[in-house]
């Protein structure tokens, strides 16, 4: 019971607004959480700043935030990145 109990927990911390972004959206949030700037993520990615920027525009809609830094605190509550 204890098992089944903590996993319907575990589940309920979990913000269904993730499984809306794609894998590259997140590998983005990843590094926006870090503190790089668009210009740095499109260097790291590979990607063009215009590309960064349609990205970020696309996490803030899909994650209901309005900058940075709240999508910053949406990726360390998600454990979508390490605080050390």
């Amino acid at each position: 019971m204890a098992p089944l109990l903590n996993e319907k927990l575990s589940n309920q911390d979990e913000n269904p607004a993730i499984n809306d972004l794609t894998k590259r959206e997140i590998e983005v949030l990843k590094l926006l959480a870090e503190g790089l700037f668009n210009k740095e993520i499109a260097y790291k990615l590979s990607i063009s700043e215009k590309t960064v920027k349609n990205h970020v525009s696309n996490i803030f809609r899909k994650i209901e935030v309005f900058d940075r830094t709240q999508a910053a605190v949406f990726a360390i509550k998600n454990n979508l990145v390490d605080l050390f």
